[in-house]
């Protein structure tokens, strides 16, 4: 058992960070052309999320923080 640990650690690490340029699977092919597209998107076009999928801020909390009026029904508890 302690001769397989060291064999089994080191592959694991040899599979982690693997990059290389995406590609169909063999046999496989690229989605189709999404309706009213120019042209078919790229593996990284496909793989870069949408705006919709992550939004981005559109109000910084501390540039636009501003004293708050005073509430008047905001009465002790009785």
């Amino acid at each position: 058992m302690k001769a397989i640990a060291p064999i089994l650690i080191l592959l694991l690490v040899a599979g982690c960070g693997g990059r290389g340029a995406l590609k169909p699977a063999p046999g496989q092919a690229l989605p189709v052309k999404p309706y009213g597209a120019q042209a078919t998107p790229t593996p990284d076009q496909l793989m870069t999320p949408s705006a919709q999928a992550r939004p981005e801020r559109t109000d910084e909390l501390l540039k636009s923080s501003e004293e708050r009026d005073s509430d008047e029904f905001d009465l002790p508890p009785r």
